[in-house]
């Protein structure tokens, strides 16, 4: 429910209150307005009667009988309401009646009673009901209506806010330019996203260019180290002290984890950056039998049964040769590196979907979790842990669905990337295959 909305049910409620009590005691006020007045006219009826009596102007009771109800035995004195038939209608009337006694001179007491129908005062307390009511119909289906007025006009501004801010992406690399509204607070509101915007623009780029300057400043010492450590290995009187080969050899071996690590942040980064503009078709299923054919030697080293399935044709997807050269390379290091030895490696590809199955160690939990920057499936592993945070990145960079599953009690790792609607036509495709082919 929006905030319009709940406000105007409020106020509904209210009106619809107010409405009922003020219809209640409008009525109740109205019928007793109407009653005193009857009252009042029998009561003015009744001291000309008591002071025709008075006078000895009245006929006598056997006349007068014709035109009043007159009793020769008590009757209860006072105002009551009574109900009568009328016989030309035939129906029952309201009445309003005043019963008082009357000395006749000659005759004796007698009694009276004096009627008026209330059928008038009850056809004006309708006609006010039905107007009240109307009213507030009317009241209610204008509170409505201006409700649905008010959301399409005087908050258009603000959904145009919000839908600039579902369509904003930092990475776009320029603020958001909100127009000025004539409504203060939305004016106010579009102000504050700008500026705020803008100095997330200029945060980013600098963070984007100090990561663009470590990197390139740590990769020209981290060569030279491994190509000096490569140099000190060969040096024979290395050989000749047991000792400083070991930390040597270790020395070397982190190295070249953090070139591994540098390369992976680096790859990383330019991917966020959106570095890899260039996008072409590029034959999937080429590619992966080129991949296998260089994993074969780590395949026989793990002793690792794997299949490939391509029976589905060429497949080409748009996308920058070398990120889809670092999908097929991360896809197949993870199911190389967190397999069993004499495992397997299932690899399918198709149009819709590239989908790797391996056997692994079992785990429990969301596997989600291991697309996380850092994240292993065993903390002692010499993998910098980033080989599917490079993959998820990769998947979101072109709009690919990425989906990590277990199965066969958390010892069968499932992943599946799923590019439809990133694939290009069959005619591409089979461009692409023919622009490979020479």
């Amino acid at each position: 429910m929006n905030l319009l909305n709940a406000t105007t049910r409020y106020y509904l409620f209210l009106a619809l209150l107010l409405f009922a009590v003020g219809s209640v005691g409008l009525y109740h006020g109205i019928n007793w307005a109407l009653r005193t007045e009857v009252s009042e006219q029998l009561a003015d009826r009744r001291r000309e009667l008591l002071a025709k009596a008075q006078a000895n102007e009245l006929a006598p009771v056997s006349q007068l009988a014709t035109l009043l109800d007159i009793s020769r035995t008590p009757r209860p004195l006072g105002f009551r309401d009574t109900i009568l038939l009328d016989r030309i209608e035939n129906e029952w009337v309201p009445h309003r009646q005043l019963t008082f006694p009357m000395v006749v001179r000659g005759e004796g007491p007698v009694w009276v009673s004096l009627r008026k129908s209330l059928v008038e005062a009850d056809d004006l307390l309708g006609v006010v009901l039905s107007v009240m009511l109307g009213v507030l119909a009317l009241l209610l289906a204008g509170m409505v209506a201006l409700n649905r007025w008010l959301a399409g006009r005087l908050w258009a501004p603000f959904r145009h806010t919000l839908a600039a801010l579902r369509r904003y992406d930092l990475q776009q690399h320029r603020p958001l330019a909100l127009p000025t509204p004539a409504v203060a607070e939305f004016a106010e509101l579009n102000q504050a996203l700008n500026t705020l915007s803008q100095r997330l623009v200029g945060d980013y780029e600098q963070l984007r260019e100090f990561t663009a300057n470590a990197a390139h400043e740590t990769q020209t010492p981290l060569a030279i180290m491994q190509a000096q450590l490569e140099q000190l290995l060969q040096v024979p009187a290395l050989a000749e002290d047991p000792a400083a080969a070991p930390l040597v050899a270790d020395l070397y071996g982190a190295t070249l984890r953090l070139s591994r690590l540098h390369q992976a942040l680096s790859l990383l980064s330019k991917i966020e950056n959106r570095q890899f503009p260039d996008a072409q078709p590029v034959r999937l299923d080429q590619l992966l039998a080129e991949k296998v054919t260089q994993f074969e030697p780590l395949f026989e080293a793990r002793e690792l049964r794997y299949g490939l399935n391509m029976n589905g044709g060429p497949v080409a997807v748009r996308m920058h040769p070398g990120l889809a050269d670092s999908l097929l390379q991360n896809l197949l290091q993870n199911a190389v590196k967190h397999n069993v030895r004499g495992g397997e490696v299932t690899l399918y590809l198709s149009a819709a979907e590239l989908k790797i199955s391996n056997t692994g160690p079992a785990v429990d939990g969301d596997p989600a979790r291991f697309f996380e920057r850092f994240r292993k499936h065993n903390a002692a592993s010499e993998s910098p842990g980033l080989g599917l945070s490079i993959v998820q990145q990769i998947c979101e960079y072109y709009g690919f669905g990425l989906e990590y599953q277990l199965g066969e009690a958390g010892t069968r790792h499932i992943l599946r990337v799923s590019f439809a609607a990133a694939a290009v036509s069959p005619a591409a495709a089979r461009g692409a295959a023919a622009r490979a082919s020479y």
